[in-house]
């Protein structure tokens, strides 16, 4: 399910992120790219277990909780100046925050951890493509489409229920990364992405209370479900603090369509949820699909090279390509939003590789 936390605006694409990366680093990035995902899903996977005493809505929100304290401890909005309008697509961002995390864990309790990460996979996915004009791309779609056909095939013990669950929460998450890029550009920093956070805990919070009334929660089922929140949002944010200076375009976009895998194995070491050969074919179809669309993305120039464009609005071609390497940015998980353009330098951070990595890559973390 997604990680990292903050989205911010400006003008720029993600080109300078194929810069090649400090050598002597990468193999300490790669080491923390793949603890990182790991702590993912192996938050979600410990979540799951705290289901039969708080359900998924506790252990949601109890991952809100802990999203929004370590959010708003980064970013620290300044909410008293928020206008309007900036203020509508913050608390859009935080239904559709909360939206997402809630389909997914329920799709997680009715499905398995592996088939609901697959299927909600299809909403960076489908980004992504519908802005493509490439026939590769097309070609990306149909695989993935297909992959989704065998996952959802009709068969005895078929919960369509939990298919439609991990599929709303698709939606929730293309939904996340478009409104992302609205907050990223007009909220500075991490502070839209903050505030959402807090305004969805906030809303979670009587529903906590109601889960807690009606179930009396065990330490054990509290211990799961603020594991879920660390392991899930925490952990991954300051992993990629470093991993995001040091590991390759492709090496990112590689391993983030290697997630609904690494879910899928994390669900059957720790929840025992086998899987069947035409589940892991239709994972594998979907995987294939985003591997191939985001390795073969074309990139962009930097934003103030020679020769190279101005704009202000991007192109669907060009959102198209933006968000293939945002995803090819992400690791996919955990915190929270923001743009897949490069924030103004008004934010304080250097517009090199390093800074301008980091955006991009928060631009699909999920909180």
């Amino acid at each position: 399910m997604p990680q990292a936390l903050d989205r911010p605006a400006a003008a720029t694409g993600p080109t300078a992120l194929s810069a090649p990366a400090p050598q002597a680093r990468q193999p300490a990035g790669v080491a923390t790219m793949f603890g990182s995902g790991l702590s993912n899903q192996t938050g979600a996977a410990i979540g799951a277990l705290a289901f039969p005493v708080l359900g998924p809505v506790g252990v949601v929100a109890m991952r809100q909780y802990v999203a929004a304290l370590v959010l708003l401890a980064v970013a620290r909005p300044r909410l008293r100046s928020f206008t309007w309008r900036q203020w509508w697509p913050v608390l859009l961002l935080a239904a559709v925050f909360g939206t997402m995390n809630l389909t997914l864990y329920s799709a997680v309790d009715r499905i398995g951890l592996g088939l609901a990460v697959t299927l909600e996979f299809l909403g960076p996915l489908a980004v992504a493509l519908a802005a493509s004009r490439r026939r590769l791309d097309a070609a990306c779609a149909v695989l993935a489409a297909a992959g989704v056909v065998v996952l959802m095939r009709p068969q005895p013990s078929t919960d369509y229920v939990g298919m439609g669950l991990g599929l709303v929460a698709a939606c929730c998450w293309a939904s996340y990364i478009l409104l992302n890029q609205v907050v990223g550009r007009r909220v500075p920093g991490a502070q839209g992405a903050a505030a959402a956070a807090g305004v969805s805990a906030l809303a979670f919070l009587p529903v906590g209370i109601v889960v807690a009334l009606r179930h009396a929660p065990t330490a054990g089922a509290v211990l799961c479900a603020v594991a879920a929140g660390v392991l899930s949002s925490a952990v991954p944010y300051l992993a990629d603090l470093f991993t995001l200076r040091t590991v390759p375009t492709q090496t990112f976009g590689l391993f983030m369509s290697v997630n609904p895998v690494l879910a899928a194995v994390v669900g059957w070491i720790v929840l025992g949820q086998g899987l069947g050969a035409p589940e892991w074919a239709g994972i594998g179809a979907v995987v294939a699909a985003n591997a191939t669309s985001m390795l073969t993305a074309p990139r962009h120039r930097p934003a103030g090279t020679v020769g190279a464009p101005a704009r202000t609005e991007p192109s669907a071609e060009a959102v198209g390509q933006e968000t293939r390497a945002s995803l090819r940015w992400n690791g996919g998980r955990a915190c929270s939003g923001g743009t897949v353009r490069a924030r103004s330098r008004s934010d304080g951070l250097p517009e090199g590789r390093a800074g301008r990595g980091r955006r991009v890559a928060r631009a699909l973390r999920r909180p």
